[in-house]
């Protein structure tokens, strides 16, 4: 005859050992939040164990209900676990009143009649039954794990669920004889209660292995899948930077192809120019003015093919001191040449301020925005120098057309133009290259709209210690 206390403390160790087990597996695999109610679920079923082993031969009442409906809880708890981890409905509508309903009943049956234990199994089998059926429907409608697993784990269910009708019968029948094996019935349900335990707990390590092993499988095939789209996005790259520089290469030519289609005529007007100099030396003084000026031109137009096709940067980009001064009256006598020279009100703050700049660059940038106030306006051009404390501002201010609101910040980009701009010839790039060059010097350049209307363009270039970088210049030279 088994000794009902030995059995209890047997499937007290147990369940507490699983619920260590289920905390320790929590902690290593944090994202499988689900093992937590697990873990609580088989620490309940201890816990009850323990006050059951606990209380005296003549327990009081309420230890007796409180041991059974702690391991009542734990079965919930066991419920909902599974029902989580299997991502299925956790049925809670169900097993949280049918615990409610479990207490009260039972409270009731221990107060009335203590003695009748029959009708506290009953009512104890009642709840097994339907907590085994709710983890049993999980189970089955689970395509998560694999099926021969999850069969396992509905067999062992189900003969719990058997083992507990089968007790409630024997005790309905009054069932065993004295003296064999079975006459102590309750220590032999504990008996059964605790492999029970243990196969179910063996079932839940496997679906936990197996979620596991599924992640690591859906890990690989998902990095692996993003190698492949690297080695894509790279082989991509590489034809992208292939396709890029062979366009680069193919502007390089076609520069070339046309810096020297522009030498050509450009050599013809010059010795024209020259030619009707040396011939026109009776000429009027207006016309000396204007094949002079010519010739001006033709400088600066071979010096920027000479800096655009240079082949780097530092080569292309010349900076010297230059007088803000006389960087303005390069840009009027251009204007000059045009006649549009009358319309230009230029107003300078410090004449002699010196700069270190590229002249034809910067100079080239200032005419692309003194010429484009000119071409959308008909009234006279502002434009003021001064020193803002670091850097040489220079403005251009227009009352033309103005730019719209919306557009203002598209404006210096290749080849936009402002949506009310297409009445007049042009290609949208006089911003954008003045930007260019303004970069060549750190510069930066600003527009924006002036509240009587036009548009104002302020250039800002930085102004370094001229001094200093005349003296280096000088010592490197002497060096």
């Amino acid at each position: 005859m088994m000794d009902l206390e030995t059995v209890l403390i047997v499937c007290f160790a147990i369940a507490g050992l699983q619920a260590l087990a289920w905390i320790f597996v929590w902690l290593a695999w944090r994202h499988l939040y689900e093992l937590r109610f697990l873990a609580a679920g088989f620490a309940a079923i201890a816990l009850g164990l323990l006050l059951m082993i606990l209380r005296g031969v003549e327990p009081a009442v309420w230890t007796v209900v409180l041991a059974n409906i702690v391991i009542k809880l734990g079965l919930v708890l066991l419920a909902d676990g599974l029902a989580r981890f299997l991502g299925q409905p956790r049925r809670a509508w169900l097993g949280i009143p049918l615990l409610a309903l479990y207490i009260l009943s039972w409270t009731v049956a221990v107060a009335i009649d203590p003695a009748n234990v029959a009708v506290r199994i009953h009512l104890s089998t009642l709840f097994t039954a339907v907590m085994m059926s709710i983890m049993i429907l999980c189970l089955a409608r689970d395509r998560t794990q694999p099926a021969l697993l999850r069969w396992i784990a509905i067999g062992f269910l189900a003969e719990y669920m058997f083992a507990s009708i089968v007790q409630s019968a024997i005790e309905y029948v009054s069932g065993a004889a004295a003296g064999s094996v079975l006459a102590d019935r309750h220590a032999w349900y504990l008996l059964q209660g605790a492999l029970f335990q243990i196969a179910f707990f063996a079932c839940l390590l496997f679906m936990v292995s197996a979620r596991l092993s599924a992640h690591l499988r859906e890990k690989n095939e998902a990095l692996s899948r993003e190698i492949a789209e690297r080695r894509r996005l790279e082989a991509q790259l590489s034809a992208s930077i292939e396709t890029e520089r062979a366009l680069r290469d193919e502007q390089t030519d076609f520069m070339r192809i046309v810096s020297h289609e522009f030498r050509t005529p450009l050599a013809i007007i010059r010795n024209s120019a020259e030619m009707i100099g040396l011939a026109g030396d009776a000429a009027p003084a207006a016309v000396r003015e204007r094949i002079a000026g010519i010739g001006e031109a033709l400088d600066r137009l071979f010096a920027l093919i000479d800096r655009f096709m240079a082949d780097d940067r530092e080569a292309g980009f010349q900076p010297e001191p230059i007088e803000v001064g006389l960087l303005l009256e390069s840009v009027r006598l251009h204007f000059a040449m045009t006649d549009q020279d009358g319309r230009l009100n230029i107003s300078i703050a410090d004449r002699g301020l010196r700069l270190f700049a590229d002249p034809e660059m910067l100079g080239t940038a200032i005419i692309n925005l003194v010429d484009n106030a000119l071409k959308y306006s008909d009234r006279p051009i502002e434009i003021d120098a001064h020193d803002d404390g670091g850097g040489l501002v220079i403005r251009v201010r227009d009352r033309g057309i103005g730019i719209p609101a919306e557009e203002l910040s598209r404006i210096g980009r290749r080849f936009f133009r402002a949506s009310n701009a297409a009445t007049r010839a042009g290609t949208g790039l006089g911003l954008y290259s003045s930007r260019k060059l303004l970069a060549y010097h750190d510069g930066i350049l600003r527009l924006f709209g002036n509240p009587d209307g036009g548009t104002t363009a302020e250039a800002r270039v930085p102004l370094p210690d001229v001094a200093g970088r005349e003296r280096r210049s000088l010592e490197g030279a002497m060096a």
